[in-house]
């Protein structure tokens, strides 16, 4: 009889026994968050300082998860581009991804999910600033492996507003078992503020994807 279990009860460790999933460390495997990182202008500079101050400011009261979309996530992914062509989003999606022995079912919902026609995405995971962002890693890499049918790899954030990583997945072959990499961790707690680390990333990933969409593929229905 398979079992279900919510994504947000998931723990690395049943990602790596049922669907054998494996951390890869090997820096060439995630290049994306650390080269060829754009510099960002004053203006954007400016704006992300704004944010910074009103989330601090914000976060002296109880900060819930949708005000951590609202302040911190929609902002970034609206200066990283995501709000324009080829992308399209899609909010509180459905997923659900069985097991390889079949005796295991898990269901979630995921926050946001960014693709564009070729099917690259990037779930973004919020908790609340209560929450270690710890929490969300293994369930924004059960939304991808979910989410990866027509596609090789795909990109992952988690953040609870305060903190950010980035996920990329890989959903492997019949002999290669799927891989995820972690990016390092930025944080608001910091003097510097690492929100500009956080749309460089953002912005090398759009760019990414739209390579990646204007490259002639074979069509996922086909």
């Amino acid at each position: 009889m398979t079992q279900m279990i919510s994504a947000r009860t998931i723990e690395l460790y049943s990602l790596q026994e049922k669907f054998g999933l494996e951390r890869c460390h090997d820096l060439d495997f995630f290049p994306e968050w650390q080269r060829d990182l754009l510099p960002i202008d004053k203006a954007d500079r400016e704006t992300l300082d704004a944010i910074k101050t009103e989330f601090n400011y914000l976060s002296n009261r109880p900060v819930l998860e949708a005000m951590v979309k609202m302040v911190i996530v929609s902002p970034l992914l609206r200066l990283a581009g995501f709000y324009r062509p080829p992308f399209f989003m899609a909010a509180e999606k459905e997923i659900r991804i069985t097991s390889t022995d079949d005796d295991l079912e898990i269901v979630g919902r995921l926050d946001l999910l960014v693709f564009s026609p070729e099917f690259w995405l990037l779930c973004i995971e919020t908790k609340s600033v209560q929450y270690s962002i710890e929490v969300g890693i293994p369930q924004v890499l059960t939304y991808m492996l979910g989410m990866m049918e027509h596609q090789q790899q795909g990109y992952g954030m988690v953040t609870n507003g305060t903190d950010f990583i980035f996920v990329k997945c890989d959903r492997g072959t019949d002999t290669i078992p799927p891989r995820y990499a972690l990016s390092d961790g930025y944080s608001l707690r910091k003097q510097k503020n690492e929100l500009i680390n956080v749309l460089q990333i953002l912005r090398a990933l759009a760019q990414r994807m739209i390579a990646t969409s204007q490259t002639p593929t074979k069509s996922p229905n086909s």
